[in-house]
């Protein structure tokens, strides 16, 4: 590796912002003895020294001279970097909810930390470790069929785009066949399979059988063969199942329990559920605005496998296994986006999480944004750091697919156009850029593929398949109540304090008016930004300026309700920001235990980083179990209505002395879903609810009843009373304050 020249030198200190700084050693070491131990180099990351084909990062290498005996060195304390932390932890604290928060103080603090943090990485005080631990320099990717960076654009170029043509047109004609087939809303056992079959030929027409690809299928039959196969466990290994374990624990424990009662939004799902389970197989769900399908369908499974039947508990299996499959992606990213340390970090504390932890179990589709975005964001960045197809093959697929899933991450598509763009704008090794174009194409190509039966949908009913956007972004529903320019930079605002300052208004997803993050992982978050903004100005890295706009474009679905405002900030349709915000997490951990781990060196800082590290995750991890298993879980048991209770009694008196067909919830405004109370009670299609003025109608069937009344509807209590005098009212008291209900049992007629 050859060493920096003059010319090299006065580049970077004329232009920084173009290249690495290049920080010059002392002429001379002290006397002493001559190996970097003993001269007390202390080196900030483990990757500093090169090694193989890696060049030496030389504003990573700080001298340390001693001033006492040679073989002693001074610890020097990277105080910047402790104060730029200590600060922002100390901002995020004053923003807690409490009596008397007000966020000026916040504010002040957090300027200052940032400042700490600038200063501290202008001093080359604290680490920002460089992109990717496998993402190697740009002059060292590899490229298809073992091309090279450094070749001309031409030679780039001359590699086939399309590997199997006849593959190619079989694709389209059987993608043609299957998009004519797709009418009436309706999968069928044809366009189902011309589809997959259409899938099939379109990836197989552009996979690249690369000379490791082609070496592990030969492989394959020979490690099937074998008697035993034998697993080993390193260090890292063992780190990793550590998070993963302790992530499960946090996405499954009292899953049952934790929410505890259905909204509304529930008995529609699972409406759609029951419909497929008997044969229906709808491409969009119309019912409630209209809904994408991959969770019914995914549930329909979870029920015919696991039995679970139609409940609740089946809902949240399907929602908590797509938030713990969203962490692996989130770990690969991390090692995208700077190392597999911070892969590790990141999928650690999202695993732990509040905000990812509550959407995932409460049941609905809201995991399914992040879910796909990760996995379509890592095969992107891939694909533009390497420029294999097969990357956006991948990244095509997984886009495709997550289309299907919750309506906010149609936003997903323009920001993989800007991350392209960004790419584009920026310095690239020669042909990368055409490349990068050829595999934007086909993203969108693949992409289009797997959304061909919403695409039917959506040309045969527009209004339906975009109602549920529009109504918040338009005027469909009600008038703006605005300026539509005001609103959108007052949402936008709301949304970008939110993981500091207060999350939303809505209950079903959030401890409402509070962070969006823990203490720790919010002043992370904002720390880690800021040194993202100022790397970026340095070293113009397009991916550092990609992971700060990502933030906010994937929360784009929540901060364009322009007209109903108070909806933002929503957890759910900015679940997506859940992948970005967390790495940026991860980032920002990882630099600072690296830094206190570089800087003072020996075991005394691999225990001072170690220590920090654990002290931050101990924090976190105790503030977000309280804020999952007792803030949420308190507040969403009061706010929600008990038809677990009232299903469990009309049960019980079906099971009994009665019959399904004679039990009723006497209806009352803004009271309990009462379709609600019939899947709890396991009927799910019936509808328990009753009408005053249907009373009447009751009298004709001589079987025991049961009526079950709000305590304030004393207008139903006394129409029963008038026409059932011999009926008997009794009080359920429920497990939650104020949420009693009376019983009104009448007996058989004589």
């Amino acid at each position: 590796m050859e060493e920096p020249s003059v010319l090299d030198y006065l580049k970077s200190r004329l232009t920084p912002w173009r290249g690495k700084k290049i920080v010059i050693p002392p002429a001379e070491a002290p006397i002493g003895p001559s190996t970097p131990a003993e001269v007390g180099v202390s080196l900030s990351t483990a990757e500093a020294l090169p090694s193989g084909n890696e060049p030496i990062e030389y504003a990573s290498i700080t001298p340390a001279i001693t001033t006492a005996p040679a073989a002693i060195t001074i610890a020097i304390l990277p105080w910047r970097t402790l104060l730029a932390v200590g600060l922002a932890l100390l901002a995020q604290i004053s923003l807690e909810p409490g009596p008397e928060r007000v966020w000026q103080a916040g504010a002040i603090l957090y300027l200052l930390a940032a400042a700490c943090m600038v200063w501290a990485y202008v001093r080359s005080e604290w680490v920002a470790v460089s992109h990717g631990p496998e993402a190697r320099p740009w002059g060292h990717q590899p490229w298809p069929h073992g091309q090279a960076v450094g070749q001309s654009a031409v030679n780039i170029l001359s590699t086939p785009f399309i590997s199997r043509p006849l593959s190619f047109i079989i694709s389209i004609g059987l993608g043609a066949l299957a998009f004519l087939t797709f009418g009436g809303n309706r999968f069928t056992s044809l366009n189902v399979t011309l589809w997959v079959m259409a899938l099939i030929a379109l990836v197989w027409a552009f996979w690249q059988l690369g000379e490791a690809s082609a070496s592990w299928i030969k492989r394959l039959p020979g490690w099937l063969s074998h008697q035993e196969w034998h697993l080993t466990i390193n260090r890292w290994g063992l780190l990793l199942i550590v998070a993963i374990t302790l992530s499960v624990f946090y996405r499954v424990y009292r899953i049952e329990q934790v929410p505890p009662e259905m909204v509304s939004d529930h008995a529609e799902k699972l409406l759609d559920v029951w419909d497929v389970v008997h044969g229906g197989t709808s491409i969009f769900f119309p019912r409630n605005t209209g809904r994408e399908g991959l969770q019914m369908y995914l549930t329909a499974g979870i029920i015919n496998l696991l039995g679970t039947g139609f409940t609740y508990l089946s809902l949240k299996i399907g929602t908590v296994l797509a938030g713990l499959l969203t962490l692996p992606f989130i770990y690969l990213l991390g090692k995208e986006m700077g190392s597999r340390r911070v892969g590790l970090y990141a999928m650690l504390f999202a695993g732990i999480a509040y905000w990812p932890n509550v959407i995932s179990r409460v049941g609905l589709r809201f995991p399914l944004y992040p879910l796909f975005v990760a996995p379509t964001l890592y095969y992107l960045m891939r694909g533009l750091r390497t420029s294999h197809l097969n990357d956006f093959l991948l990244a095509g697929l997984a886009l495709g697919i997550g289309l299907h899933g919750y309506t906010p991450i149609r936003i997903l598509p323009f920001i993989v156009v800007v991350a392209v763009l960004l790419y584009l704008l920026h310095r690239q090794p020669a042909g990368s850029k055409p490349q990068a174009l050829r595999g934007l194409a086909l993203l969108a190509l693949v992409a289009l593929f797997v959304f061909l039966p919403l695409l039917r949908y959506a040309l045969e009913n527009p209004d339906m398949f975009s109602y549920r956007s529009l109504s918040r972004l338009g005027t469909v529903e009600q008038p703006l109540p605005g300026p539509a320019g005001q609103i959108f930079l007052s949402n936008l605002w709301r949304a970008m304090t939110m993981f500091a300052w207060d999350d939303g208004e809505i209950w079903v997803h959030s401890v409402m008016q509070r962070p969006a993050l823990d203490v720790v992982s919010a002043a992370l978050f904002y720390l880690g930004a800021a040194l993202l903004l100022v790397r970026y100005l340095r070293q113009r890295d397009w991916r550092d300026l990609f992971w700060l706009l990502a933030v906010p474009l994937l929360m784009l679905p929540s901060i364009l309700s322009l007209a109903f405002p108070a909806e933002n900030p929503a957890l759910n349709r900015m679940a997506g920001a859940i992948v970005p915000v967390y790495l940026i997490v991860g980032f920002c951990l990882d630099g600072l235990l690296e830094t206190l781990h570089g800087q003072i060196g020996g075991k005394l800082g691999s225990i001072l980083a170690g220590g920090v590290g654990l002290f931050l995750f101990l924090w976190a991890s105790v503030q977000n179990y309280d804020l999952v298993f007792n803030q949420y879980q308190d507040y969403y048991r009061r706010a929600s209505w008990n038809t677990s209770e009232m299903g469990v009694v009309i049960r019980d008196f079906a099971g009994s002395v009665g019959s399904p067909d004679t039990a009723w919830v006497l209806a009352f405004p803004h009271w309990v879903d009462t379709r609600l109370v019939g899947i709890n009670a396991g009927f799910p299609t019936r509808d328990y609810a009753i009408w005053p003025d249907g009373l009447q109608d009751t009298l004709a069937d001589p079987r025991p009843k049961l009526f079950l009344v709000k305590p304030e509807d004393s207008a139903g209590i006394g129409a029963l009373h008038q026409l059932y005098p011999a009926g008997i009212l009794q009080v359920y008291t429920s497990q939650v304050e104020d949420h009693d209900f009376w019983m009104y049992f009448v007996p058989p007629d004589q």
